[in-house]
């Protein structure tokens, strides 16, 4: 097993612990495969009740998936290495979500995209005032993953196509508030509660609860009725005429936010959250696809290099504006897969 993840066991207690601190975390194709190899392990493992994901050091939970490496592929083998990363990827993201034992996520910093994508499909999920969680993909042409067709569609109003098109950042406090994490504890107490369920891991969520610290008022609710209003339309463009007509601080703010990301990425995210998914499956195989595609787009590997390679922010994105990007290009980017090319969950 890499040494990017380390495994232990405590009692019945199994612990993940996502150890790539220099890279805040971030989730290469070898660490997929070693948390499902752990994961599978466990599972059939009648002396394990429950497991625990967190990271070492003091940086960060998981910045996402190592898409610098995903762009490496699509640029020298034609996207084979990113396709079989993102195959990965999505399966352990499945075999989380249908797990039979308590899975117990300590989400003390950031923790985005690929991140996100262990952490929600969790029995608990825990917010610290370090947390700080986004799903950043519009920003390299990509679209949000990891399950989060499901989970932002599930959101409250208009959060979940909010939080897609501008990739707003959310304290733990938010967190809470919109149902993303399910307790919130104060940093210190981290360790006690580790120790409480390494001696009662069927009683984590007693522990938890009896651990928490009220958080601070949720920032996010008090803009929760203009994000309904302003996000309201499944239309790109409506949303920005809708931002554009409005005259305060916080439309033009999140009007940047928005017209920044890529077009095509953002008018994705809104076909994927309007469809409403239900299914986990069917929302990975979908998402599958989508990703197949959107990597082998200009988009992409021009959105990466913006954003993480030269880091010069200033991509230029293939169409440039929402109203070019048209239907017809999206039904191409939704169709459906060949079978023998289709992601398929572990047995």
């Amino acid at each position: 097993m890499t040494n990017e993840i380390l495994s232990s066991r405590q009692g019945a207690l199994a612990t993940i612990t996502l150890n790539r601190p220099r890279a805040l975390h971030s989730l290469s194709h070898g660490m997929c495969e070693a948390m499902s190899v752990a994961l599978l392990e466990w599972r059939s493992d009648p002396a394990v009740e429950a497991v625990v994901i967190d990271h070492a050091g003091e940086r960060g939970f998981c910045a996402g998936g190592d898409v610098v490496s995903a762009r490496r592929s699509v640029l020298e083998d034609g996207c084979v290495a990113a396709r079989a990363f993102f195959m990965a990827e999505y399966r352990l993201n499945h075999l989380l979500y249908t797990y039979p034992k308590p899975v117990i996520a300590f989400m003390d910093g950031v923790t985005m995209g690929g991140g996100v994508g262990i952490a929600l499909p969790c029995t608990y999920r825990v917010a610290t005032e370090n947390t700080l969680l986004a799903m950043p993909e519009g920003a390299i042409g990509l679209f949000p993953d990891v399950g989060a067709g499901l989970y932002l569609s599930r959101l409250p109003g208009r959060l979940g196509q909010f939080l897609a098109l501008t990739a707003a950042r959310l304290d733990g406090a938010e967190c809470l508030w919109a149902g993303l994490a399910t307790h919130y504890l104060k940093a210190e107490d981290l360790a006690e509660a580790k120790e409480a369920i390494a001696r009662e891991p069927l009683a984590a969520g007693d522990i938890l609860k009896d651990l928490s610290s009220p958080p601070p008022p949720a920032r996010l609710e008090r803009n929760a009725e203009r994000i309904d209003g302003l996000f309201a339309s499944d239309s790109l463009e409506g949303i920005i005429a809708a931002l554009s007509a409005d005259p305060s601080d916080w439309a033009a703010k999140e009007l940047k936010a928005v017209t920044a990301k890529c077009p095509t990425s953002a008018k994705v995210a809104l076909r994927q959250l309007a469809a409403k998914p239900t299914d986990f499956a069917a929302e990975m195989a979908l998402e599958y696809a989508l990703a197949a595609r959107m990597i082998a787009r200009p988009d992409f590997a021009e959105g990466v290099r913006a954003v993480l390679v030269d880091k010069d922010n200033a991509p230029r994105w293939q169409p440039a504006a929402p109203e070019d990007v048209s239907d017809a290009m999206l039904d191409d980017i939704f169709a459906p897969q060949p079978p023998a090319e289709g992601w398929t969950p572990f047995p």
